[in-house]
């Protein structure tokens, strides 16, 4: 039965980052009509609003659950994760990627499970195992194979050449990333805690709440215009901003949580190096891009590796066990 249900987390975990890897795709798409602040404020707001009769609905038919105020720590910790992991990750990847050269960000996004793992150890006592060390070789390894053998002009594609870390033209773009990839790192290891007291609904929505906070006098400030055009945007754009608000920020994130309340954040976090080969797949199944024997074997390198250590370890905490979400107090 445990080995049926990390098959599952591991299934799951390979769908969320199916979807995470067409964002890059999507983004590009609803920013030919406005700016990166309100291209991430917008359709995290949508995806909130879709999440709020969901959770009222969810607490409804557990008439269990308790129906105190929130204590002042769970608030302190929910900004925390919605300001340093939320807008973090969101506002500041989407700003850097406009910002810096595209090997850049490329480089600097597969520092994600790294920045993840040393948290992990730091804030939740996880290890890192024989195993996890082995799996983390073979998916870097796949990765490196899947981006030197991905198109020149594929977002996963970094071409070692045109790698610049030293011009201060690209200075502000760089950090803008290196702060994105750390923010997305403390979402997730900061929520598995949180977790262990609240639905993975909950934990999404109630962030969403003070990214909403944060974010709206910021979005007014920097990018007034973007509410001022919403009637002129084109379809294509509405569905790019759907898509965004559905799949990428309520559907994804509510699976990536589900699996975290049960695995370690370092097995999470090793997923993501699969998002390489799922982009190049996307590419050719959409775009028709060629899809090279190399690109297939980075995929494999990766996708085993991420196999061996979400299937064949338990979580590695302190504790060697997983903690169950329980109903929260809010």
């Amino acid at each position: 039965m445990a080995s049926t249900q990390r098959l599952t987390d591991w299934a799951l975990l390979i769908l969320c980052n199916l979807i995470w890897a067409s964002q890059f795709v999507v983004v590009k798409l609803v920013q030919k009509e406005m700016g990166p602040v309100f291209a991430t404020f917008f359709p995290m707001t949508l995806a909130m609003l879709i999440l709020i009769p969901i959770v009222h609905r969810e607490r409804k038919r557990n008439p269990s659950a308790a129906r105190g105020r929130m204590p002042w720590r769970d608030f302190f910790d929910f900004v925390l994760i919605g300001v340093l992991g939320q807008v973090v990750a969101q506002l500041f990847t989407t700003w850097g990627s406009g910002l810096t050269l595209a090997s850049n960000g490329s480089l600097l996004q597969l520092t994600v499970p790294i920045a993840t793992s040393i948290m992990a150890y730091f804030l939740l006592r996880e290890r890192m195992t024989t195993l996890r060390a082995v799996s983390f070789v073979f998916a870097i390894a796949g990765v490196l194979v899947t981006s030197f053998s991905a198109p020149a002009q594929s977002d996963f594609h970094i071409d070692w050449k045109s790698l610049d870390f030293a011009n201060s033209q690209f200075l502000l773009g760089n950090l803008f990333i290196f702060l994105g990839v750390n923010g997305s790192a403390f979402y997730n290891v900061y929520s598995k805690k949180l977790l262990q007291r609240y639905t993975p609904l909950q934990v999404l929505l109630y962030s969403y709440y003070v990214v909403f906070a944060f974010m709206f006098p910021i979005t007014l400030w920097f990018e007034p215009s973007g509410f001022v055009r919403l009637p002129e945007f084109g379809l294509t754009v509405w569905i790019g901003l759907l898509i965004l608000a559905v799949f990428q920020y309520a559907v994804s994130m509510v699976v990536f949580l589900h699996v975290l309340a049960r695995i370690d954040a370092m097995q999470a976090s090793l997923m993501n190096y699969l998002m390489p080969f799922l982009g190049v797949v996307i590419a050719w199944i959409v775009l028709g891009e060629t899809l090279t024997l190399f690109m297939i074997l980075g995929g494999l390198l990766a996708l085993g590796s991420t196999l061996l250590a979400t299937l064949f370890e338990k979580p590695a905490t302190a504790e060697d066990a997983t903690v169950e979400p329980a109903e929260s107090p809010g």
